[in-house]
Parts: structure tokens; sequence; C-alpha cells
């Protein structure tokens, strides 16, 4: 998503006040607005409108919208490293850890976001994520978090060859070539290497092992761990296939996971949507708009083509 031209935080204000005032409100209106400005610009529409109108933006919305809609709206307002800081806190909050939200997030994010999101974590709940994360996980799946949040991937750009076939002959001695699995070399490599390095060490891996490193993951390892390290794996390689794949699970079978169709949509609507589009449709052989069309309804279902600007954009 693109930043709108001929933005004006405070005629966007004035129309959402307008659009909330009276009788009913004018959904229309507000998706308009909020589909169509990029999270900078709903930032600052938030700020105009408690300037202009002595009222908290997101508050009154609330008070007018229900349901998955007003979760949408509301994950449209919040900024990124805020919403997934929320995310992480309602996925380990109460009784019970939403391991897979807490993968996504965690195991997809670069290291400037995973700062951000951290101290997001701390300004909203005064809490500590590291600690959370540690808290409310166990075994190596609480390593590979920790070591995660403590963000230590090199994230140049440069491929060293030498390295990628020594990591990988590494990978396949902790793993295929001995009796169990020494996790310690799969965290280090998968969560310290670039991702290029990291694809560099997965050619070189399938020439020493004779399979895919995912083949080898799914026989060594299981669980969150295995959804862990498949998920860096899948990032490293494609990550629109990553998220295309999270998002057709979200809509397939009975019912529909809506957190994470909001989730996702909403969190990579200004990074790589378009590419996730593309991959969905190769994928599933049919468009992503038309999948939420016909899997979500009313003002809800509009919100999110308005982010997702149909199959063929």
């Amino acid at each position: 998503m693109l930043a709108w031209e001929d933005f004006d935080a405070e005629a966007d204000a004035d129309a959402l006040r307008k659009a909330m005032r009276g009788i009913g409100t004018d959904e229309d209106e507000i998706i308009e607005i909020l589909a169509n400005r990029n999270n900078e610009q709903r930032q600052e529409i938030k700020e105009k409108f408690t300037q202009c109108f002595g009222k908290d933006l997101v508050d009154e919305l609330k008070s007018e919208l229900r349901g998955n809609f007003e979760q949408a709206v509301e994950a449209l307002l919040d900024a990124p490293p805020v919403y997934d800081a929320k995310c992480l806190r309602r996925a380990m909050a109460g009784a019970g850890t939403d391991e897979n939200v807490i993968i996504e997030i965690m195991c997809t994010r670069m290291n400037e976001e995973i700062e951000a999101i951290k101290e997001a974590y701390s300004a909203e709940f005064d809490r500590d994520l590291s600690e959370d994360l540690e808290s409310e996980t166990s075994g190596d799946f609480k390593y590979l978090l920790v070591s995660i949040a403590a963000c230590g991937r090199d994230e140049s750009d440069e491929v060293d060859e030498d390295k990628a076939q020594e990591d990988a002959q590494e990978l396949f001695d902790a793993g295929e070539d001995r009796w169990g699995t020494d996790e310690s070399t799969f965290n280090r490599i998968l969560v310290t290497r670039n991702f290029n390095q990291l694809r560099a060490t997965f050619v070189a891996y399938e020439g020493v092992a004779g399979c895919s490193i995912e083949d080898s993951i799914n026989d060594e390892t299981s669980g969150n761990l295995q959804t862990g390290y498949l998920a860096i794996v899948n990032r490293a390689k494609h990550s629109a296939n990553y998220f295309a794949e999270r998002l057709h699970d979200s809509m397939a079978g009975g019912g529909t996971d809506d957190d994470t169709l909001i989730r996702v949509i909403v969190s990579r609507s200004e990074i790589d949507l378009l590419r996730i589009k593309a991959a969905f449709f190769v994928k599933y052989e049919k468009g992503l708009a038309s999948w939420v069309e016909e899997d979500t309804s009313g003002d809800y279902k509009k919100i999110l083509l308005g982010l997702i600007k149909g199959d063929d954009e």
C-alpha cells in the first residue's frame, strides 16, 4: 500500500467524525479512508482527531463498530510494532498459549522490527517480551524464541559459499547423521545467519544429505519446534509462500480463523502483500480476493477487500 496522494489528515479526521455522528454509522466512509491510507497517514489522522475534537479516534470507532470489522479497524490504527506486541500478548495471556501466532511473528520479523516490538510490548503492558516468551514456552522451542528475541541475526546480503557448505555439513551431522538431534546447532545456524546465506546453505544441504532441509526437519523434530524451524526456512526461501499458506489455512475447511486472516493481511499490506497475492494464486489456482469474498461478509469483507485491492492489481 502506497501513501495516499493529496493526503489531508484534518479532512480525513473530520470525515471520520461525521461518519460516526447521529443515528447510524457510515461504515463505507470509514472503509474508504482507512483502507486507502498507509499506516503513517493513519497515525497522523489519529493525532489530528484528538487535536481537533478532544477524543480518541480508536475509542470512538470501537464504540460504533462490532465484531471482526471492529477488530480489523483497530488493527489498521495501531502502529505495526504495537499491533504485533498486542498479538503476542493475546497469544500468551490467560490459559494456554497460541504458539502459531508467536511463531508467525517472531520467526518472520527482522531485527529492527523485533526491537520495536519489544519496546512497544514494554510500553503497552509494562512487561518484558523475552521474559514472557521464556515463561510461556518450554524446551528447545523456548530457546529458539529467546534467541530470536536477542536479535543476533546477520542482516547483510553477503553470501559465503564456503560457510554455506560448512553449515550444511554441521546441520547434517546434527540431525540425519546421528542418533537423536542436536537442536542447538539448528538453532544457532537458523537464527544467526542472514536469509541469503541460509538459502545458499539449504542448497548445499541437499547435496550433503540427499534430501531437503524441510525433509530433515520433519524427520528429526516435532511440535512447535518443528513449526518454528520450518517457518524460518520458508521465510528465508520465499516469504510470500509462507504467508500465502497462512492465509489459505485461515480460510480452508470449516470456519474461518479471522484473527489470522486479519493479522496477515494488515501486517503485510505495506510490505509484500502483492507478492503474497501472486504466490497465493500460483499455489491455490484462485485469487486471494476471491477466497476472502467467499469466506467473509458485510463490512468486514469490504475492508479486507479494500486492503487486498482485487486479484488483478
